[in-house]
């Protein structure tokens, strides 16, 4: 199921309903979840109706709807015919064409079918969930502490950390090969950024053989060179003042007046959130994290050193 987080409560908005830009943090494991598009369409919907100070049983009586249809409209779990968006757009008075034509390209987009749809039997939904938002995201931002991001693996790192996992060896196979098309996906898409930083002990805890870590530090350094696509840093044992306690987080941006979102990853699930103080916050730990880690030449020199003492 979808849990909230303890301690993060939505004001009420009449009927019962709960909603506000704070108190959104939900954790998923295997049950069905909004993708990107139709979450971040819902959100942004549901700001655009709080800035105009309407409640939402007044715009769900507006439009013929139930409060619960809004509500599931602005959670994400419900899909919005164009005719009932373009009823909003006037309802919220959003007349600027490029914030209508942002929400439109929303709807349009969460009603396309997803190319990792042939992998929907073997991964998790939480995962695709994560999927949806890479595809959509212009950039992002990861601090790794334990593992390196899958947008970062090599096959063979990837084949060795999910062979640790439960299923058989055709489904490890074929995560295996999703984790590929995301990485070619991402890296061939147009205006995409990526800025990692990477916990030195994510690369001297090894997943796998010796060859599979010295290959995947060569991969990290190949990667670094792609200024206009990844920028990689790593985070040294012995800098001092070092907030990773922020744990594996990824930051997810989007064009427009789309709200940002954070996802940190657990062993079986992981947390998505919207809440702007608590994603404000992890910004703020990251944009700190960043600072204090190596600069990008600095991290190959590194990176090399690291392959040379412990993988060749």
């Amino acid at each position: 199921m979808v849990k909230q987080l303890p301690g993060i409560v939505e004001p009420d908005d009449g009927d019962g309903h709960r909603t506000g830009r704070r108190g959104v943090v939900r954790y998923l494991h295997d049950e069905a979840s909004p993708s990107a598009p139709r979450m971040l369409l819902g959100r942004a919907l549901r700001d655009w109706r709080e800035e105009r100070g309407l409640k939402q049983q007044e715009v769900a009586r507006r439009l013929g709807f139930s409060p619960s249809k809004l509500s599931r409209t602005e959670s994400g779990h419900h899909e919005i015919k164009e005719q009932d968006l373009h009823r909003l757009l006037a309802i919220y008075e959003i007349t600027a064409p490029q914030e209508q034509q942002a929400l439109i390209d929303l709807a349009r987009i969460a009603g396309q079918p997803t190319w990792w749809h042939p992998w929907s039997a073997v991964a998790q939904r939480y995962l695709q969930t994560v999927v949806s938002f890479e595809d959509l995201a212009v950039r992002i931002r990861s601090f790794d502490v334990l593992y390196l991001h899958g947008l970062l693996q090599t096959k063979a790192y990837a084949q060795a950390l999910i062979e640790r996992g439960r299923g058989t060896r055709d489904t490890h196979l074929q995560l295996v090969n999703l984790r590929s098309e995301r990485h070619t996906r991402f890296a061939t898409a147009k205006h995409k950024k990526m800025i990692c930083v990477i916990h030195e002990g994510v690369l001297r805890h090894p997943v796998g053989t010796r060859e599979v870590m010295a290959e995947q530090i060569d991969h990290l350094i190949t990667l670094s060179q792609d200024d206009n696509r990844f920028q990689i840093r790593l985070a040294e044992f012995d800098c001092t003042d070092m907030p990773i306690e922020l744990g594996a987080t990824t930051i997810f941006d989007f064009k427009g007046r789309v709200p940002k979102i954070a996802y940190a990853e657990s062993l079986d699930g992981g947390l998505f959130i919207q809440d702007e103080t608590m994603v404000d916050n992890r910004e703020k730990a990251f944009d700190k994290l960043l600072v204090r880690s190596l600069e990008p030449e600095a991290t190959r020199l590194k990176l090399q050193q690291l392959a040379t003492d412990h993988y060749r």
